[in-house]
């Protein structure tokens, strides 16, 4: 019973987007930060073409 109440939430509209990770250098401790953003999926390619700049 549990299976039918779990799929009956999923929907399509989170299939839509995907979770970036991106590593960057932070400016004031030299560290590495990792940024998480949540992006549309025909932005991806966009978005890590545009964080290397």
């Amino acid at each position: 019973m549990a299976k039918k109440v779990v799929a009956a939430f999923q929907t399509s509209g989170g299939k839509d987007f995907t979770k970036v990770i991106r590593m960057a250098k932070s400016g004031k401790t030299g560290a590495y930060v990792f940024k998480e953003n949540i992006v549309p999926n025909d932005a991806v390619k966009e978005f890590l073409a545009n964080a290397n700049k």
